[in-house]
């Protein structure tokens, strides 16, 4: 069953993750839910941070799940962005996703069933 999850970036420019290689580098709002909704439903973002690892072979093989039907919508409100994500992706592989993409720099406003 997907979960609408309600998330806001407060800061767009300062949400980036700590490795370059991974982070978002969107500068709008529909560029960060494109994105956004790529890692979701495929698998590349989570094959780059698995070949960073020291074992990458140790990595738990869930985080890799992917939704190909998860959908992302993006709204600049002034300085921030927020993002509405329709998925059956389990809360936590959505959390990892967004702390590669955006670092700290989100904020999970609201979660409902979709």
């Amino acid at each position: 069953m997907p979960t609408r999850y309600y998330i806001r970036l407060p800061d767009a420019r300062r949400a980036r993750g700590t490795e370059p290689s991974l982070s978002f580098t969107a500068a709008g709002a529909e560029a960060f839910a494109e994105q956004l909704q790529a890692a979701l439903r495929e698998p590349a973002l989570f094959e780059r941070w698995r070949a960073l690892q020291d074992d990458p072979d140790e990595v738990d093989p869930a985080l890799g799940a992917v939704d190909p039907n998860a959908v992302v919508t993006g709204r600049q409100k002034d300085l921030h962005v927020d993002l509405e994500v329709v998925s059956s992706l389990p809360g936590d592989v959505l959390r990892q996703r967004l702390r590669l993409l955006a670092g700290g720099g989100w904020e999970l406003r609201d979660v409902t069933a979709a």
